[in-house]
């Protein structure tokens, strides 16, 4: 058993933030994760961290720009707190050493990116989240902050009281890949999950293999609402063959998309006659869908996306990384020829229902970054804002956690009387989302006076589980599932929906739950058994990928990422709100809250947005 004041699962910006300020405020923190911190995901973010630094620009600009990228679902506390804290966060990573890409009079350069009214993306060529990630947990290292790599942490120790805003958190149980033994992790203060995304929930993903949205799905099961699932961001330049990532940091240069007839699509047909390449994500990546879609696709299959005429010196400067991404996994020369690309799943909108210091409706539970909803992004993120979303509320978690007080939050956690309660009607009932034995706070969870207490009776039933695993000699491997469970998914719930669709894919779902009732671990080894683990995650994308597509049912409307056929307009009228879904005895409960529109000097007015 181990015992800290703070806890922080996962060690990518977010993990490596809030331990930071933390251990600033004086708390005894650990860092446990799965992966070594610097092999986090946070390091294949390439494009940039969004400041307002420069004379001409403003938080406020900055905030307006986020909230229109949202298409009116972000919460406006939470956008001006993401906008007033980025510059000081920035300043402090430059100071910590991060290596910026500078201007010639020595100044951190700054580039267009889609969406933006200013030119505010600070970068370090085009391997931003590299460097950020090297930066901080350089200061992990020089504190002494207590890592526990290569430890996967598969459960959350919760109090079973009825009502989920009188459970506390004690803790976690991780599975240490190195010895195969469960220990668990006692947290005197609080636990903070930064555990990132879930894009393997998809076949064609830009996020690594280890984003299967744990911490989204522990909160979920322990009785945290998941907030606004339905919105899932494709990201329009990932390479066909891989769904490897293309910084928007190429069209930020002036890279040009083109179709099949060389038509430079975003503006001759009416895409984004303003903009271009340069309009919201989720603009660009249905125009290349519908240029494939209409015949004018290359190979019927992806877009060109070309960066030639900014000459060899600029690239390499700014961009070499591209180049070898292109010539390594297309054969692409990008000095001579364009790169093929086609939206690919890059990044959840949605997740753990948080107010803006990180705070969950379970005592004692925080969340941050992409794993968490903090609502910043609403229905739509702008490029280069994931990466201040990191260290804002990364470093807000950390302080409110270890005991700052940081005033009171302005958005409410849980659900409230005045709570609208919603229903999905879906093609099958929707079932237990987990199995009995699953550690589930109504099945495995405790309420002892002692914290120790409630991670000890914790710690036994995920034991249990594991052993239950290991022991199984037969039934049907995960890899199968998985594979189902992401082709269902991309081929329903991607940029274009519709009911049939939604529907088809619920049912593949659930038939892929049922058969999940049978998994079995093929290696019985005890040690680096990453079949083990892949299993448990197993669990997590099933879970995850039924909230996704049980919102994307109930909200019959387009708006940012989310598009359904049969709905093609935003309807303000109805959809202003957020969609949650908690977990009620095993079962997915669907529910709403309105958006907060009203910031700190102005309301934000609903307009039509465009490019």
């Amino acid at each position: 058993m181990y015992e800290h004041d703070v806890i922080v699962v996962g060690a990518g910006g977010a993990g490596l933030r809030a331990a930071i300020a933390a251990h600033e405020e004086g708390a005894d923190v650990a860092l446990v994760t799965k992966l070594h911190p610097v092999r986090s995901h946070t390091g294949a973010a390439e494009g940039g961290i969004n400041a307002a630094l420069r004379e001409g620009d403003d938080w406020e600009l900055h905030a307006y720009d986020t909230m229109k990228g949202s298409d009116y679902l972000g919460d406006a506390p939470a956008i001006e707190t993401l906008c007033q804290d980025s510059p000081k966060e920035t300043i402090q990573l430059e100071h910590w050493g991060m290596a910026f890409s500078r201007e010639d009079d020595g100044r951190v350069s700054q580039r267009p990116f889609g969406g933006l009214s200013f030119a505010r993306t600070t970068y370090a060529g085009a391997e931003t989240g590299h460097h950020l990630l090297h930066t901080m947990y350089e200061q992990v290292v020089k504190r002494g902050i207590q890592v526990y790599d290569e430890w996967y942490v598969s459960q959350l120790a919760v109090t079973n009281e009825d009502d989920p805003e009188e459970r506390d958190c004690h803790g976690v149980i991780g599975y240490d890949i190195q010895t195969g033994n469960v220990e668990g992790f006692v947290a005197r203060d609080g636990v903070i999950l930064t555990t990132g995304g879930l894009g393997q929930v998809f076949d064609h993903t830009t996020n690594a293999v280890a984003n299967t949205g744990d911490g989204a799905a522990m909160a979920y099961r322990a009785g945290v609402p998941l907030e606004d699932m339905e919105f899932i961001q494709f990201h329009p330049t990932t390479l066909p063959s891989t769904g490897v990532l293309i910084s928007e940091g190429v069209r930020g240069e002036g890279g040009i998309l083109y179709n099949s007839e060389g038509e430079r699509f975003m503006f001759e047909h009416g895409y984004a006659n303003n903009e271009g390449e340069l309009a919201s994500r989720d603009v660009v990546a249905r125009a290349e869908l519908t240029e494939v879609n209409n015949g004018r696709g290359i190979n019927d299959e992806y877009v060109h996306l070309d960066m030639r005429h900014l000459g060899e010196e600029r690239i390499i400067d700014r961009l070499e990384n591209i180049l070898h991404l292109a010539e390594d996994f297309e054969g692409v020369n990008a000095l001579e020829e364009p790169m093929p690309v086609k939206p690919g799943q890059h990044y959840a909108m949605g997740g753990i229902e948080t107010d803006e210091n990180g705070e969950t409706c379970i005592s004692g539970l925080y969340a941050a970054g992409e794993c968490a909803c903090v609502s910043v992004h609403g229905s739509n993120r702008l490029g280069g804002n994931a990466l201040p979303e990191l260290i804002v509320f990364g470093a807000r978690a950390g302080r409110h956690a270890a005991g700052k007080d940081l005033g009171e939050a302005e958005i409410s956690t849980g659900k409230t009387d005045d709570a609208e309660m919603g229903e999905v009607d879906t093609p099958v009932e929707p079932g237990a989302v987990a199995s009995d034995d699953d550690g589930a706070v109504a099945d495995g969870g405790a309420t002892f006076a002692d914290p120790t207490q409630t991670v000890e009776a914790t710690l036994e039933a995920e034991h249990n589980r594991v052993e239950s695993l290991l022991e199984k000699d037969d039934g049907i491997q995960q890899a199968e599932l998985r594979s189902k469970l992401q082709k269902s998914m991309t081929a329903n719930v991607n940029v274009f929906r519709n009911e049939d669709g939604l529907k088809q894919a619920l049912r593949d779902i659930r038939e892929v739950r049922e058969e999940y009732q049978d998994v079995y671990v093929n290696d019985p080894s005890r040690t680096f058994n990453t079949d083990l683990i892949h299993t448990i995650e197993m669990q997590n994308l099933i879970d995850l990928a039924e909230a996704i597509t049980l919102g994307a049912l109930a909200r019959d409307e387009f708006r940012g990422a989310h598009w359904r056929q049969e709905n093609q307009n935003r309807r303000d009228d109805v959809w202003l709100k957020h969609t949650l879904l908690s977990w009620e005895d095993g079962t997915p409960q669907l529910w709403y809250k309105p958006t907060i529109l009203e910031g700190e000097n102005k309301t934000y007015e609903p307009k039509e947005r465009s490019y």
